[in-house]
């Protein structure tokens, strides 16, 4: 055990260098000079190459790098070009918000893909097989800003049934959180369904049939409980990415989370912003995938890391 984890820990140490490396270079190749957006629109070119100066950015990139890698290493993510925020800060702050909307939303969505998943694996083939396949291809389709601007319109907007945009209590999450979960819950619907169709077709359940187990016992204990394993790598992929930030949504319905923060970042060519969440980004996705790995033990502790 004690090995496993040491190797995970390695592994995760080498993704998360490697993702400073490649963001400070894309970083440092987009052709934009940080010390003007610093200096702002109406500096003279003397003073934008003072900033450019005391920012370093004269500098080897090797110096530079390593000078960041420096602040890295103490917890600093540099200062916002823009607002002058610190970026640790910037980031801390909004990440309520956004995993606020990432746990409603993996709540809402798992709350209807199971049943059906459940649902359309022990009817298969029959109309509510066929409907739910159909409904689920449309809902993967859609544009997640459209559907988001559709039931903002139709269930805020018109009906008032939830607030229209921002966030001040834990009625403006839902219906951010609806939104993603009816364009997800379609794909995990059947994704639960093909790999629950597998499982009802292996011996031990025949065999727990034959014992005469209740068919809602078959189907929860035994059926699902193998039928999820392949269903949570993907659902902590997902997780990751939610809790890195939802851009379109968020930005929609006015969420003060990390994807507008990354969106705004982007758009003001703020460097260190942009670094900041890209890196907090790719942590919680190494830390999800680690979570991962020691849930397949839980679900099934016959799997073995290799």
């Amino acid at each position: 055990m004690l090995s496993r984890i040491s190797y995970r820990l390695l592994w995760s140490v080498t993704i998360l260098w490697g993702t400073t490396v490649i963001t400070f270079l894309i970083a440092h190749a987009v052709p934009a000079d940080t010390a003007r957006v610093y200096a702002g629109a109406n500096a003279d070119a003397e003073t934008i190459a003072r900033i450019r100066q005391e920012m370093g950015l004269e500098d080897p990139l090797i110096i530079q790098y390593g000078r960041y890698m420096l602040a890295l290493v103490q917890g600093d993510l540099g200062t916002s070009l823009v607002t002058s925020e610190k970026v640790r800060d910037a980031i801390l702050d909004r990440f309520p918000t956004t995993a606020a909307l990432a746990v409603t939303a993996i709540v809402f969505w798992m709350l209807i893909s199971l049943p059906l998943g459940v649902v359309t694996a022990k009817y298969r083939g029959r109309w509510i097989d066929r409907t739910v396949l159909v409904v689920g291809m449309i809902a993967i389709s859609l544009p997640v800003f459209w559907l988001a601007r559709m039931l903002q319109y139709e269930l805020a907007y018109r009906a008032g049934f939830f607030p229209v945009a921002g966030f001040f209590s834990w009625k403006h999450i839902i219906l951010p959180a609806l939104t993603l979960a009816l364009v997800t819950s379609g794909y995990y619907a059947r994704l639960i369904h093909a790999n629950m169709v597998e499982a009802l077709g292996h011996d031990y359940i025949r065999v727990a049939r034959a014992k005469g187990v209740a068919e809602a016992v078959v189907l929860c204990r035994h059926a699902l409980r193998n039928a999820m394993i392949p269903v949570v790598t993907v659902l902590g992929m997902d997780v990751a990415a939610l809790l890195g930030g939802v851009v379109f949504t968020e930005n929609v319905f006015a969420l003060p989370g990390i994807g507008t923060l990354a969106l705004q970042a982007v758009f003001n060519l703020d460097v260190p912003m942009i670094m900041g969440v890209v890196l907090f980004s790719a942590t919680l996705v190494v830390m999800v995938n680690i979570m991962v790995d020691f849930l397949y033990h839980w679900i099934d502790p016959r799997v073995h890391a290799e």
